[in-house]
């Protein structure tokens, strides 16, 4: 299995010290090409190829799988297996998956099931009737409670998991919290980190249901950047009722929530948050005070 990080020699600029540049060695995140296969009775198609930071393959296209809705029980998923590829210096890469599929289940064309990029010339509304019709799992009828303080502490609880990120500070991290005591406490379940936001939120889809876990009932999906269409729709392929983003949410990913039943947070921080879409399963549930013309 290829390396997660690897040492690169770098010039260090420090500007105002008796020695400006100065050798030394810094640690980066690994980035390589994954091509994904599936396999089923009509063949083997090259379906798709994502830039990712090795580690965690197998969840990484079982999650891509349910994001597509080509999937969404752990028993179509009959296999996955590394193919073979060498480097130039013969050595094993990893970086091609073929996915046996469970007969029965249909192998896409070559066009993706579900529309995902900001860049494909398909409006907003239709991107979100793909998403409608691609989905199993509902998270609009997931009757979970949240408590205010809860949802403020898990980007840091987030954060002191991200082992990569302490060696590297260049990947995205996504994690799986369990809800549990009415809205009070919360388990993390899995934490994965990557280079690509939407990878990391796909190996964690791709735990969930190589376990079984699938839909994501009583959860919140907390990301380390922003939150983008694609990562919504990736919450809601899996049935995960709330996703929480350090940053700002887009336009369209805040529509898809309200559509979906998905509560929408971004802004997560220790002091607090805002709510963009499915404020209801907040405790207390209260009328809000308009903020004056400086937000306070």
């Amino acid at each position: 299995m290829g390396r997660l990080s690897q040492r690169r020699k770098v010039h260090k600029y420090v500007l105002g010290s008796e020695h400006p540049i100065r050798h030394k060695e810094d640690v980066l995140a690994v980035e390589e090409p994954l091509e994904i296969r599936l396999t089923g009775p009509a063949g083997t198609l090259k379906y798709s190829v994502t830039m990712r930071t090795p580690g965690h393959d197998f969840d990484l296209v079982a999650g891509f799988l349910v994001s597509e809705g080509i999937v969404w029980e752990s028993g179509q998923l009959v296999s996955e297996r590394f193919c073979a590829g060498e480097d130039a210096d013969g050595h094993q890469t990893f970086n091609v998956v073929d996915a046996q599929l469970r007969p029965g289940v249909v192998l896409p064309d070559l066009g993706r099931n579900v529309v995902t990029s900001s860049a494909c010339g398909i409006c907003g509304t239709d991107s979100i009737d793909a998403v409608r019709r691609s989905s199993h799992y509902g998270p609009a009828g997931d009757p979970v409670r949240l408590q205010p303080d809860l949802v403020a502490s898990l980007p840091g609880r987030l954060r002191e998991a991200q082992a990569l990120f302490d060696k590297t500070g260049g990947v995205h991290a996504a994690g799986l919290f369990s809800i549990h005591g009415n809205g009070t406490g919360a388990e993390l379940e899995c934490l994965r980190e990557d280079v690509g936001r939407h990878n990391a939120v796909d190996k964690v889809v791709g735990w969930a249901l190589r376990e079984g876990r699938l839909p994501l009932s009583g959860t919140v999906l907390q990301v380390s950047g922003r939150a983008s269409f694609e990562l919504v729709q990736k919450a809601a392929m899996a049935g995960i009722p709330v996703l929480a983003a350090v940053s700002a949410p887009s336009t369209l990913a805040a529509e898809l929530a309200e559509e979906a039943g998905v509560t929408l947070i971004g802004f997560s921080r220790g002091d607090g948050f805002n709510v963009y879409a499915g404020h209801e399963r907040l405790d207390p549930v209260q009328e809000a005070v308009p903020l004056g013309p400086t937000g306070e």
